[in-house]
């Protein structure tokens, strides 16, 4: 049996997060895959591994312990796996730059698919997410982060933080071109600490696995057709 048990549908988006800590901390995990994701979701309550309304929800298999919401799961291995700066106020800006990145997988999929994008919603949404990207960019130069080297939180190696920004951008910026673009635009330090952190053997092994089994997808749907649309 593997050490952890990921359920999340087939994409990227909020399951990529948990995937990229264990990818990089060499960890041993399985998907559940769909029907079983499915299955856990929609038991009774009292019935769930841990009360949950959506995936992702990770079973650590070793500590007999279920996780759900991807901050907390993110919070939970980030502890295990000593990906937390160490002391308080830097582990709050790891949080808070994991939070940042749900609260923009929200926004991009507008709230979930509450409705659909079209060519003015995007126009009127554009510079929020320039101004997300900003506060990313923010974030690392104000810990030394650089084009050339350093980390999001003036780590002296890849912790939660840098691996939120990875999780968050790089599929976002694969599956849609255009915003690459704009991310090099807006955040010039942190497109190329994605790109780094790309080149590394486990997040790399990652990103191709997720080519090879889901293509082209990245949240899925008729919300993502919708926002494939914009860019058309």
């Amino acid at each position: 049996m593997p050490d952890y048990t990921l359920h999340y549908w087939p994409a990227p988006f909020r399951g990529q997060f948990p995937r990229a800590v264990l990818a990089h901390a060499g960890a041993d995990w399985a998907e559940a895959g769909m029907e079983a994701t499915a299955e856990a979701m929609e038991a009774r309550v009292p019935e769930q591994a841990v009360p949950h309304m959506a995936p992702p929800m990770l079973v650590d298999h070793r500590r007999e312990a279920a996780v759900a919401q991807m901050p907390a799961i993110m919070a939970y291995l980030g502890a295990q796996f000593g990906l937390m700066p160490g002391d308080p106020g830097r582990d709050a800006l790891a949080l808070k730059v994991v939070l940042d990145a749900n609260d923009i997988l929200d926004e991009i999929t507008l709230d979930g698919g509450r409705e659909m994008w079209d060519a003015q919603t995007w126009a009127d949404f554009r510079p929020r997410l320039a101004r997300w990207m900003a506060i990313f960019e923010e974030t690392g130069a104000r810990h030394g982060l650089t084009a050339g080297g350093g980390w999001m939180l003036g780590t002296g190696r890849a912790g939660l933080a840098d691996l939120a920004a990875w999780a968050l951008w790089c599929p976002m910026t694969d599956r849609l071109p255009p915003l690459g673009a704009m991310l090099t635009e807006e955040a010039p330090r942190v497109a190329a600490l994605v790109d780094r952190l790309s080149g590394t053997p486990a997040l790399s092994k990652l990103r191709r696995q997720s080519d090879e089994a889901w293509g082209e997808v990245y949240c899925g749907g008729r919300i993502e057709r919708s926002l494939r649309a914009v860019f058309a």
